[in-house]
């Protein structure tokens, strides 16, 4: 039986491109299926620069198809383009439905990346504000095709990051170019690095897989994390990551200091639609929805603090999700 440590590394390496290429067969059979299925401007361009846009690293691949009536509203798009509609992962209607708002999806324009513009709770997916048609068009597995409204347009601008949980606390931090640091590095490495060596792995790997997708250029975070053991009956089903990891991120930057000084009872919305979080003191102890805090401040920076706690935070007992922060909730 694989432990949730192993079972996320695995989640992760299916995400990562392996050293056999595309099979040709998958290309042939997917262009004869989207000609008869109506996307015949795609499936003569998919034959015609399939070399050209393809890597032969990439085992993989999704297309967003346009219909034929926006290839020729559009007329003949530039390759740059065409390359945003491609993306190197076999990405299946589950997977895309279980991707958080926010969520980045590379392509092969290695200038730009898709957005998802659904949130869970939406049942039909949206991308970069284009809404995907019905199922896929083609899945073998290697190869999956949907069709989509109309292309996607490069200079996409998602709407402005989630506005502080508490008011009058500043979550906006200066820009950091998008998911690089200064120094070039994954911003989220020297986090996931001290999240593990606290025993935090299993968040950790949710955080390198799943964080780096919500981050805005400007966003403040915090993240509790559960201890390794809670989390072993919380692993099994890949549908409830997200909710799992959303739950457990607030969109501001807190520090423990900072949650000690809030009133208690104060509630923190979070990046799980409708959930929020409770917080409480008993002593000296935090309490989060019940679940005490145990090792505060495991990463701090200007823009992320990351904090442990004893157990996956579950909605508040005998309440529903969903309050605002009221009015009288702050700081002390």
């Amino acid at each position: 039986m694989a432990t949730p440590v192993s079972a996320i590394a695995l989640m992760l390496l299916s995400l990562l491109p392996l050293c056999s290429p595309l099979p040709l067969e998958s290309l042939r059979e997917g262009t004869h299926v989207l000609s008869n299925s109506g996307f015949v401007s795609m499936s003569l361009t998919l034959n015609l620069i399939s070399k050209t846009l393809i890597s032969p690293r990439v085992p993989s691949l999704t297309v967003f198809s346009p219909s034929d009536d926006s290839f020729a509203e559009f007329g003949q798009p530039p390759l740059s383009l065409l390359q945003l509609h491609f993306s190197p992962h076999a990405l299946s209607l589950d997977t895309l439905r279980s991707l958080p708002r926010g969520a980045k999806i590379s392509t092969m324009n290695a200038n730009h990346s898709l957005m998802v513009t659904t949130s869970l709770s939406d049942y039909q997916v949206e991308i970069n504000g284009v809404k995907i048609v019905g199922s896929p068009v083609f899945n073998d597995g290697n190869l999956v095709v949907f069709g989509i409204e109309m292309f996607f347009d490069p200079e996409f601008q998602a709407s402005a990051p989630v506005q502080s949980p508490i008011p009058g606390l500043e979550c906006v931090a200066p820009r950091y170019g998008g998911l690089e640091d200064l120094s070039g590095g994954n911003v989220f490495g020297e986090a996931c690095g001290a999240m593990i060596s606290k025993g935090y792995s299993v968040m950790a790997s949710f955080l390198g897989l799943q964080l780096m997708k919500l981050k805005g250029d400007d966003q403040m975070l915090t993240v509790f994390a559960p201890s390794e053991e809670s989390m072993v009956n919380h692993t099994g089903n890949f549908s409830e990551y997200p909710s799992i990891f959303l739950r457990h991120v607030v969109p501001c930057q807190l520090s423990a200091s900072d949650l000690l000084e809030f009133n208690n009872g104060t509630l923190l919305r979070t990046h799980l639609e409708g959930f929020v979080i409770e917080v409480t003191r008993i002593g000296d102890t935090l309490m989060l929805n019940g679940v005490p805090m145990t090792s505060p401040d495991i990463y701090t920076s200007e823009w992320l603090s990351v904090h442990g706690i004893l157990d996956v935070i579950m909605a508040r007992e005998g309440k529903q999700p969903g309050l605002e922060v009221s009015s009288e909730s702050g700081r002390v």
